[in-house]
């Protein structure tokens, strides 16, 4: 058996990503390692078991302009949750950027938000199958 254990997420400060992301989101600060030069910091979506990422202060001029475009623009992190609107009043409330009202698709409730480094997300609900 395989799984995906975790995406790497550069950001320009790591304790500015885990204010962001364990502060505000109540994310869980899965491991915090300092390596020397760099940290080994993984976090988890509230209740999450499985599935995390790995926050990665970006060095150099490649990896800064990076920060916010890893995925060339698109949406590239999916967060599923299983109540959409309790979920998206609470980060509305946090100040979380949303880039547009709530969508029904096919495959389920979705809203685009942004990190405060540039990073789009989809706030997810997923349609029962």
């Amino acid at each position: 058996m395989q799984a995906l254990h975790a995406i790497a997420l550069l950001v320009p400060d790591y304790d500015a990503a885990i204010a962001f992301y364990c502060d505000l989101l109540g994310w869980q600060l899965a491991e915090d390692i300092d390596q020397g030069t760099k940290r080994w910091v993984r976090i988890l979506p509230p209740g999450a078991t499985q599935g995390s990422l790995i926050l990665a202060q970006a060095t150099g001029s490649r990896q800064n302009s990076a920060v916010g475009n890893q995925f060339g623009g698109r949406v590239g992190l999916f967060l599923t949750t299983d109540d959409f609107a309790r979920d998206h009043a609470q980060m509305l409330a946090l100040g979380v950027k949303f880039e547009e009202n709530p969508r029904h698709e096919p495959y389920g409730t979705v809203a685009v938000w942004q990190d405060p480094f540039g990073n789009r997300w989809d706030l997810l609900e997923l349609t029962p199958s």
